[in-house]
């Protein structure tokens, strides 16, 4: 049994790998930088080389307030992006002017659009907030629904997960009926969406909600945000199916305006065809 376990996980190594780079940022409010290079066979060779912002958790305003929109713009035009992902929890516990938010996301221009999901804190009354200004600013919001960006006659397929809190009514991914020879993004507001259903089919998937934590001393955060533990607090994880999961710390805070040991953070994944 442990050699088929083991067999396993080198098969996954060959059709999958990947590695991780941190740089400070320069940009206010925005801690560093974590880039990402994905390797897969099965990416379309038309997208070798595609880059992807994604940013989540601003929580406008919380620590993340209105003097720190200029370096969230700067650092994602400096992105250069094709693409930008939002994983949700844009309003604070305390409000905020979200046409501020949204319109600072706005002036981020990529050419494959950007493209967003709700978390936790839209489950109100929140919700019919973010959703006006994503329309006002030709923000698409995907809720258990999927996408597809074209490169010439290539293309890969974006899923988005409507409220993953809430099991009974979105505990069926959209992505069982996609194929498996397709390339599948998937983007949820919570990892453990990963692990609670089956995502099969799905190739990379994107997370916030954890914050790394918000506070981590000596790796230890007494809050994980996660009821799997610290096992996809931050960084690259793995589902039980070996799914590869990237998860951000995000952007503002909740709770207390503070951050130690998990720096707020713009996500930066590169694409890459794995050759045969």
């Amino acid at each position: 049994m442990k050699k088929l376990v083991w067999f396993s996980f080198l098969v996954s190594a060959v059709l999958f790998s990947s590695c991780a780079t941190a740089s400070l940022s320069k940009y206010h409010g925005i801690g560093r930088i974590k880039k990402y290079d994905i390797y897969s066979e099965q990416l379309p060779d038309s997208f070798d080389g595609f880059r992807i912002a994604f940013a989540s958790d601003f929580h406008y305003e919380s620590r993340f307030g209105k003097k720190r929109l200029p370096g969230l713009l700067k650092a994602l035009q400096a992105a250069d992006a094709d693409l930008l992902l939002l994983g949700g929890d844009y309003r604070g516990r305390n409000g905020g002017n979200l046409s501020e938010l949204f319109d600072v996301l706005y002036q981020v221009c990529v050419p494959y659009g950007t493209y967003g999901v709700m978390g936790n804190h839209e489950n109100n009354a929140n919700y019919e907030i973010v959703r006006q200004e994503m329309e006002r600013t030709g923000i698409r919001l995907l809720e258990h629904q999927v996408d597809t960006l074209w490169k010439g006659n290539q293309y890969i397929l974006l899923c988005g997960i409507r409220n993953p809190f809430d099991l009974t009514k979105n505990g069926i991914s959209p992505t069982l009926s996609l194929q498996a020879e397709d390339y599948v993004i998937m983007l949820t507001h919570t990892p453990d969406y990963v692990e609670d259903v089956d995502v099969s089919n799905t190739d990379l998937a994107l997370a916030g909600h954890t914050h790394g934590g918000q506070v981590r001393v000596f790796g230890y955060a007494p809050i994980q945000n996660s009821h799997y533990g610290t096992r996809f607090l931050t960084g690259l994880a793995y589902n039980s199916t070996k799914m590869p999961l990237i998860v951000t710390n995000g952007i503002g805070t909740s709770q207390m305006p503070v951050r130690i040991g998990a720096p707020a953070e713009i996500i930066m994944i590169t694409l890459h065809r794995l050759k045969e």
